[in-house]
C-alpha cells in the first residue's frame, strides 16, 4: 500500500517538475521558427547554391557563341651526334650538339557556325536555370511545410497533454473522494485501490505522451538547424482555414506545382535535345588564327639558326556525309523522348490531381469531425461533471465514473485529432499551388 502510494506520488511530481518547466520555456512563434529554417536549414542551402551554380552557366561562351583565345609556349631540346654525306663527298660530323627549338605566342579558335546547334545551347542553359529555379523553391515549399507541419504536431500533442494532465486532476480528485468515503466506511478498500491504479495510470499516460511531445521537438530543432536540446514552447491553438474551394486549388496547381512546372520544363528540353541532334547535320565551320614567335638553333644543320614571327590564320568545314545512319537513329530517339515527356507531365498531372482530391476529402472530413468533436467535448464534459457529482455522493460506481472519465478524454482526444488532420491537409494544399503561409 504504502509502496503504490510513492510511486503515485513520485509520478506525480515528475508531471508537475515537467508541466512547470514547460511553462518556464520561451515561446517559439510559428513565424520565428519559419525565419530560423530559411536562414539555416541545410537543404535550403544547398538548393540555393545549386541554383546559384546554375544561374551562372548560362553564358554565350558556355554556348558556344565565342572564341577561344589562349596562349601556347613550346620548347624543345635536342643533343645529338650527326654525320653529313654530301654529293660532292665531303662527310661532316658533329658530335654532342645541342638543337634548340622555341614557339610561343597566341591563337584564336572560332566555332562560326555549327547547324544553329549554339543557338539550341544557350536555350537549353536557360531552361535548366528554370529548371533549378523550380526545384529550389520546391525544396523550401518542402522544408517550410516540414517545419509548419511538425510546429502545429507539437500543438496538438501539447493540446492532447493538457487534456491528459486533466484527466490525472479527475483521477486524484476521485481518490480523494475514495479515501474519504473509506474513511466513514462508506468505500471498501478495493474502491481505493482501484482510485489509485486510475491515477497512476493516467500519470504514465501523460509520461508517454510527453514522451513523444519531447522528440517531436527535437525534431523541429533539427529543421530549425540548431542545438536539438533547445527548449522552447509552442502556441496553444490550432486556426485551420475552412475556405478552401477545390476547383481554386486545382487551377493553382496547373500554374504553379513546382512538379508540373518541371515537367513542363523537361519537355522543352527535350525538344531542344532534338534541335542539337539535328544540328550535326549541317556544316561545322570555324576560324582560327595565332600570332606566333619562334626561335630554334642548330649548328648541325644548313641553317645555324633562325627567328620568325608573324601572323596564322585560316578556316576549317566539314560535314556528315554518312555515319552509319545513327544520325537518323538518333533523331527517332529524340523525337521519342518528347513523346515520353508529353506522357511524363500527363502522369504528373493526374498524379497531383489525385493527390488534391485525396487532400481535400481528408480536408472536409477534418472540419465536419472538429464540428462534431467540439459537440462531443460538451456533452461529455457536462457527463463527467454529474458524474463525479454522483460519485461524490454514492449515487454511481467508480467503474461508471471511470467511463464517463474516458469518454470525455476520448473526446478531446478525437477532436485534436480531426483539427490536426484538417490543419495538416490544409497545409500540403497550399504547398502543391506554392501558396504557403505562416496564418
Amino acid at each position: 500500500m504504502e509502496l503504490k502510494k510513492l510511486v503515485c506520488f513520485v509520478f506525480c511530481y515528475l508531471a508537475f517538475a515537467v508541466a512547470v518547466k514547460a511553462q518556464n520555456a520561451p515561446l517559439l512563434t510559428l513565424k520565428d521558427a519559419v525565419e530560423i529554417a530559411l536562414k539555416n536549414n541545410y537543404n535550403i542551402k544547398l538548393a540555393k547554391n545549386d541554383s546559384t551554380i546554375t544561374k551562372n552557366n548560362v553564358t554565350p561562351g558556355n554556348a558556344g557563341f565565342l572564341p577561344v583565345v589562349s596562349g601556347d609556349l613550346t620548347s624543345s631540346n635536342s643533343i645529338l651526334n650527326t654525320t653529313t654525306s654530301r654529293t660532292s663527298g665531303v662527310v661532316t660530323s658533329f658530335n654532342n650538339s645541342h638543337n634548340t627549338s622555341l614557339t610561343y605566342g597566341v591563337g584564336l579558335n572560332w566555332t562560326i557556325f555549327n547547324g544553329f546547334a549554339m543557338f539550341a545551347n544557350y536555350d537549353q542553359l536557360k531552361e535548366l536555370n528554370k529548371l533549378s529555379g523550380v526545384t529550389s523553391r520546391d525544396t523550401v515549399l518542402q522544408t517550410l511545410t516540414s517545419v509548419i507541419g511538425t510546429y502545429y504536431n507539437l500543438i496538438n500533442q501539447n493540446e492532447i497533454l493538457r487534456s491528459l494532465k486533466g484527466a490525472m486532476v479527475i483521477s486524484k480528485t476521485q481518490l480523494h473522494y475514495a479515501n474519504d468515503k473509506f474513511g466513514v466506511g462508506r468505500a471498501s478498500r478495493l474502491d481505493v485501490l482501484n482510485a489509485q491504479v486510475n491515477v497512476n495510470t493516467d500519470t504514465a499516460n501523460y509520461l508517454t505522451q510527453l514522451q513523444q511531445f519531447k522528440s517531436t521537438k527535437i525534431q523541429l530543432n533539427q529543421l530549425l538547424v540548431r542545438d536539438l536540446q533547445t527548449d522552447f514552447s509552442v502556441a496553444d491553438t490550432i486556426i485551420v482555414d475552412d475556405k478552401l474551394i477545390l476547383a481554386d486549388i486545382l487551377n493553382g496547381a496547373d500554374t504553379q506545382n513546382p512538379k508540373i512546372l518541371s515537367a513542363q520544363i523537361s519537355k522543352q528540353l527535350a525538344e531542344i535535345n532534338l534541335r542539337q541532334v539535328k544540328a550535326t547535320r549541317y556544316p561545322q565551320v570555324g576560324v582560327n588564327s595565332a600570332y606566333n614567335f619562334s626561335s630554334s638553333a642548330s649548328p648541325s644543320g644548313a641553317l645555324l639558326s633562325q627567328d620568325a614571327h608573324g601572323l596564322y590564320y585560316g578556316l576549317t568545314a566539314t560535314i556528315n556525309i554518312f555515319n552509319g545512319f545513327n544520325q537518323s537513329r538518333r533523331e527517332t530517339n529524340a523525337k521519342i523522348q518528347i513523346d515520353n515527356s508529353e506522357i511524363m507531365a500527363k502522369q504528373v498531372r493526374l498524379g497531383i490531381e489525385a493527390q488534391i482530391n485525396s487532400l481535400f476529402v481528408s480536408y472536409l472530413s477534418g472540419l465536419d469531425l472538429t464540428k462534431i468533436g467540439e459537440e462531443n467535448i460538451a456533452v461529455a464534459k457536462h457527463n463527467l461533471d454529474i458524474s463525479l457529482e454522483k460519485y461524490k455522493l454514492g449515487n454511481i460506481t467508480p467503474l461508471e465514473i471511470r467511463q464517463a472519465q474516458e469518454n470525455y478524454l476520448d473526446a478531446q482526444v478525437k477532436f485534436f485529432a480531426a483539427q490536426y488532420q484538417a490543419k495538416a491537409a490544409e497545409i500540403t494544399l497550399k504547398q502543391i499551388t506554392n501558396n504557403i503561409n505562416i496564418q
